[in-house]
């Protein structure tokens, strides 16, 4: 297990520092900072002081090696737009994604595998069939389009909902939360419910295929041969075995829950990470560019990990299959 956990960390080093490579080295090609820092009016000495103040006159290998100096100890270096620190930028923005991703996989999880078992188990009524076309509307729509419609609906119509902000928050030292006010609860409602129905399709088709596979095995007809009832069968047995690939998709799909909220926070205004992300393509803000790409690499190596991990909790023929390669 310890060689395991060393030799998945080795390779989340690799990638990180492969994507930061990456990214650096694109980010040299999308505009101009400094033109958008002093306008067009400035002079070519103004234009050169700042590009040394900033290290951009500098060799691309010398910035990147001290961007991951910098990054190593939490420091990515100071915001081109706002003239603050990344970091501090990232650290107020990042509790709103986390918050609506999670909100959002929460309710992928709690409505798709439900939603999934239940098509499984009832595949030929008219009930399931309804469930499974309107997943298939859930993967095809794009998610913009999605935040639109319940905006014209919910927000603008009805006016039940608000359609754009985070709404109140209460402050617990540097994090910042709307879970606990009635106005952040109104306000997350709509993009939670955007970002999460195409992971909810996605969960609920899956679940019912694996569930369909696992009811076809010998183990199960063993299980009713023995007596034992459906509810038993379905849910002691067969779903405990269909959990085991969904785990996998499910841990990745958080991580593109928050890496793919640039969306969500976009068409409703949210303030995180996604939308900052959006702000500083706009203004060729390198360094928040690049520690957001990094940032989301760590988080989905972080996810693999555990869910690799995971897989030692859940599924027995791993530990036997490194066992077996161990002796």
């Amino acid at each position: 297990m310890l060689a395991f956990i060393l030799r998945r960390l080795a390779q989340a080093l690799a990638v990180m520092l492969t994507v930061g490579f990456i990214a650096f080295m694109l980010f040299q090609y999308v505009g101009d900072p400094v033109t958008g820092m002093l306008g067009q009016d400035a002079t070519a000495e103004q234009r050169a002081q700042l590009r040394h103040d900033l290290g951009l006159d500098q060799p691309f290998m010398v910035q990147f090696a001290a961007f991951v100096g910098n990054a190593v100890q939490g420091e990515f270096g100071v915001s081109l737009r706002q003239g603050r620190k990344v970091s501090s930028l990232i650290l107020e923005r990042l509790p709103a994604t986390l918050e609506l991703s999670l909100a959002a996989a929460v309710i992928a999880l709690v409505v798709g595998i439900p939603l999934g078992v239940y098509a499984a188990l009832r595949r030929g009524r008219a009930l399931a069939q309804a469930v499974m076309g309107i997943s298939l509307l859930g993967v095809s729509l794009p998610t913009f389009l999605i935040g639109i419609f319940l905006i014209l609906f919910f927000a603008v119509m009805l006016k039940w909902l608000p359609s754009f902000g985070r709404g109140d928050t209460v402050a617990l030292g540097n994090w910042t939360t709307g879970l606990l006010t009635a106005d952040g609860w109104r306000h997350m409602i709509l993009p939670a419910i955007t970002l999460s129905v195409y992971q909810l399709a996605l969960i609920m088709r899956l679940v019912r295929a694996e569930m369909l596979e696992v009811l076809r095995t010998d183990f199960i007809k063993f299980a009713r041969a023995r007596g034992l009832s459906n509810r038993t069968v379905y849910f002691g047995h067969a779903l405990k075995n269909t959990l085991v690939p969904v785990m996998t998709i499910t841990g990745l799909q958080l991580g593109s829950l928050i890496a793919f909220a640039i969306i969500t926070e976009t068409v409703f205004q949210w303030p995180g990470m996604g939308f900052l992300f959006i702000q500083a393509v706009q203004f060729a803000d390198i360094p928040v560019m690049a520690a957001y790409l990094c940032l989301i690499s760590l988080i989905f190596v972080s996810i693999n990990l555990i869910v690799d991990l995971l897989y030692f909790a859940v599924d027995p023929r791993l530990r036997i299959e490194r066992a077996g390669v161990g002796h």
